[in-house]
C-alpha cells in the first residue's frame, strides 16, 4: 500500500508540474512529462507482477500517454485547456486506483473465509477434472459456432434489407449507414469467435489438424464480416481481443509474436482506409496539423487520440448545464426502445472541436451528467468493477472469464476513444459474454465448476 501511496504522490506531482509547464506555452515539454509519468506506471506495475495485461498499468499506459500526446497541440484544432479540464484529466486515474484499492481490500477479506470453505470441502480426483474440462472445451466450441451463425444470418440480413454491402458501395462513410437497429448487434458480435478460438485452444490443448482446419474457417469467416462492412475498429478489436486472452493465456509469449500480429494489421488497416473513400488531401484538411509536410500515417493515428481530449476541453467550456444521469443511461434508453418513444430523452449536442472528429474521451458523458463530481465517481466505480474483474478471471474457475477481462483492457486501452460505457453496444457485448459465461460454467445439480487448467 506504502508503494501505491508514493505512485499516487508522484503521480499528481507530475501532472501538476506537465500542467504549470503547459501555461508556460511549452507544450512539447509538457506532452512529454506526461508520456514519461505513463510510462513509468506503467513499469511499476510490470516490476510488480510481471504480467503484460494489468488493468491499472493499462489505463496508467494509455490514459495519461494519450492525455501526453494531446498536451503537445500539434495541430491548430487544439487549444488552451480549461482549469476544470486539467483536473478531470488528471484525477480520474488516482479516482481509478482508489476504487481499484478500495475493492481490493474487500476482495481479501472475503478470500479468507473461502479458502478455508474449499479446503474443507476436498479435491476432486482426476477423472472428474478431466471430464469436467471436455465439457467445458465442448461447450465453448458451441458458443464459437452459435456467435458466428448468428452474427453471419445478421449481416446477411442487413445487406438484403438495405441491398449494399459496404466494401462494395463507392459512398463515403457506408459503413455509418449499414445498420439494422436491433439486429447490428449481433452482426458485431463476429469479434468474439476469434478470442473464443483462442481460450478454445487454452482449454483444449493441442488439437489436431481437422480441429485446427475448423478453428481457422470460424475465425476468416468471423474477421471477414468487419472487412465487409470496412469497420477498421472492429477488425482491430477482434485481434486485439484474441492477443489480450492469449497474453493472458501464456503469460511467457514471445513479445515478437505479438508484435508480428500487430504488423499484420497494418496493411488491412490501411487497405480498409482506401475503402472508406478518404484520400490524404482529405484527411490533411480536417486535422490541421501545425507541420503540413507531416506523414499522414504519423498524423492519422495521432489525431485520433489527441483531438478526444480537445473535444472534452470543448465540452467543458462549452456546457450550458449538466444533465443529470441522462448522457450515461443511453443504453438504457437505446437498448429498451424508449429513445424511439421519447427521443427527446437522447437528444443533446455533442461539443467538440471539428464536425468530422466526433469520437470523445472515456470520461466525456461522466462530466456531461455530474461536472468533476461525476468523473470522480466515474473513475472510483470503474476501478472497483476493474478489481472485481480481475479477480473473477485470477480465479480461473470459467475460461470465459477471460472474455470479460480482454474486453475491460481493451476498453482501457481505447480510453482516449469514446465513452465506452455510454454505449449500448458494449453491455451488449458485455450481457452476451454473460450468457456465455454461465452456458460454459453450468453443470448440472447446481456445483460450481472448479479451476480450468
Amino acid at each position: 500500500m506504502r508503494g501505491k501511496a508514493a505512485l499516487l504522490a508522484a503521480h499528481l506531482a507530475v501532472c501538476a508540474v506537465a500542467a504549470a509547464v503547459a501555461e508556460t506555452g511549452e507544450y512539447l515539454f509538457s506532452g512529454f512529462l506526461f508520456i514519461v509519468l505513463a510510462f513509468g506506471e506503467y513499469l511499476y506495475y510490470y516490476r510488480k507482477k510481471k504480467k503484460l495485461l494489468q488493468l491499472e498499468a493499462v489505463f496508467a499506459l494509455f490514459w495519461n500517454g494519450g492525455m501526453g500526446l494531446s498536451a503537445m497541440k500539434l495541430s491548430r484544432l487544439a487549444g488552451e485547456w480549461e482549469p476544470v479540464t486539467w483536473l478531470c484529466l488528471i484525477l480520474v486515474y488516482p479516482a481509478f486506483l482508489l476504487g481499484y484499492e478500495a475493492a481490493a481490500a474487500w476482495e481479501r477479506k472475503r478470500s479468507v473465509g473461502k479458502t478455508v470453505r474449499e479446503g474443507e470441502s476436498g479435491a476432486e480426483d482426476g477423472s472428474g477434472k478431466a471430464n469436467e474440462g471436455e465439457r467445458t472445451a465442448r461447450r465453448l466450441l458451441h458458443c464459437i459456432y452459435g456467435v458466428l451463425f448468428l452474427s453471419i444470418a445478421c449481416f446477411l440480413l442487413e445487406a438484403a434489407v438495405l441491398r449494399e454491402v459496404p466494401l462494395f458501395s463507392d459512398k463515403p462513410h457506408a459503413y455509418s449507414y449499414f445498420h439494422l437497429s436491433g439486429v447490428h448487434y449481433f452482426t458485431v458480435s463476429s469479434i468474439f469467435v476469434l478470442p473464443l478460438s483462442v481460450i478454445y485452444r487454452r482449454v483444449k490443448g493441442k488439437l489436431s489438424r481437422l480441429e485446427w482446419l475448423r478453428l481457422g474457417l470460424c475465425s476468416l469467416m468471423a474477421l471477414a464480416i468487419p472487412i465487409l462492412c470496412v469497420s477498421r475498429f472492429q477488425l482491430m478489436l477482434a485481434v486485439l481481443l484474441s492477443v489480450c486472452v492469449a497474453v493472458v493465456c501464456w503469460p511467457r509469449i514471445r513479445l515478437r509474436y505479438v508484435f508480428l500480429v500487430l504488423v499484420m494489421l497494418v496493411p488491412v488497416y490501411v487497405g480498409l482506409t482506401v475503402a472508406r473513400n478518404h484520400d490524404v488531401a482529405y484527411l490533411n484538411g480536417i486535422f490541421e496539423m501545425k507541420n503540413e509536410d507531416m506523414p499522414i500515417f504519423i498524423t492519422q493515428p495521432y489525431m485520433y487520440v489527441a483531438n478526444n481530449y480537445d473535444n472534452f476541453n470543448c465540452l467543458v467550456r462549452e456546457l450550458p448545464a449538466h444533465t443529470l444521469g441522462l448522457r450515461q443511461l443511453f443504453p438504457v434508453f437505446a437498448l429498451t426502445g424508449l429513445k424511439f418513444l421519447k427521443p427527446e430523452l437522447v437528444s443533446f449536442p455533442i461539443y467538440i472541436t471539428k464536425t468530422e472528429l466526433t469520437t470523445v474521451t472515456l470520461i466525456y458523458d461522466a462530466y456531461y451528467d455530474f461536472g468533476l463530481a461525476g468523473v470522480l465517481l466515474f473513475g472510483l466505480i470503474l476501478g472497483m468493477a476493474c478489481k472485481k474483474v480481475t479477480a473473477l478471471q485470477e480465479r480461473g474457475r470459467n475460461p470465459v472469464a477471460l472474455l470479460f477481462y480482454a474486453q475491460i483492457a481493451m476498453y482501457l486501452v481505447f480510453s482516449f476513444f469514446t465513452t465506452w460505457f455510454s454505449n449500448p453496444t458494449t453491455w451488449f457485448w458485455l450481457a452476451l459474454t454473460g450468457i456465455l459465461y454461465f452456458y460454459v460454467g453450468w453443470i448440472p445439480g447446481g456445483r460450481k465448476s472448479g479451476p480450468v487448467n
